[in-house]
């Protein structure tokens, strides 16, 4: 069987003989209704999705890598959280030991011993990014400090802090140990 003369048969081999399915006269154009704008249209419109694809790929590819690379330097800021947690306690007994000496006429060589140990702790931890929380006098903020108790004072403002019993920390921006302080309720009346 020969072929007719529609549009659909332009890209076929030459010598083609094989009957096309075609449902209409050689005449009545096109084979089943396809044009060769129809066929750019559609491969535009593929184009464009796949260009589409591509552009949504690599967004979520530099979204992935910023996000990555946010929590690796947050792993990496906040790796010591654990062992400095554990440590502050250490910190508190060396403070109420210096605290002690003070007191003490005799151990005067002994006490400045451990003032230098005790300050060049404080150095590497604030190099590590340790930082104290000690509000004496400050506003009481609940983010900061946990108050133990309420006590009445003329010299300290009502709701500010008037004794501090434990320091607390700040790891960078994160609290690690809120400090414990009393609040004074102001004058009493």
């Amino acid at each position: 069987m020969k072929k007719h003369d529609c549009k659909c048969h332009e890209n076929d081999a030459p010598g083609h003989e094989e009957p096309c399915g075609c449902e209409h006269e050689p005449s009545e154009g096109c084979c089943k209704g396809q044009s060769a704008q129809d066929d750019a249209a559609a491969l535009k419109e593929q184009v464009a999705a796949a260009n589409d694809k591509y552009l949504r790929a690599v967004a979520d590819l530099e979204n992935y890598r910023r996000r990555v690379n946010r929590e690796k330097e947050e792993l990496r800021k906040y790796a010591t959280d654990a062992l400095l947690e554990e440590f502050l306690p250490t910190l508190d007994n060396l403070r109420l030991g210096l605290q002690a000496a003070e007191a003490s006429p005799e151990g005067k060589n002994l006490l400045a011993g451990f003032k230098m140990v005790a300050d060049q702790i404080q150095k590497v931890l604030a190099e590590h990014g340790l930082k104290e929380v000690n509000p004496l006098g400050q506003a009481f903020d609940p983010n900061l400090a946990e108050a133990a108790a309420y006590e009445p004072s003329v010299e300290v403002a009502q709701n500010h802090v008037s004794q501090v019993q434990r320091v607390g920390y700040l790891l960078h921006d994160r609290l690690l140990r809120p400090a414990v302080v009393v609040v004074s309720s102001g004058a009493e009346q």
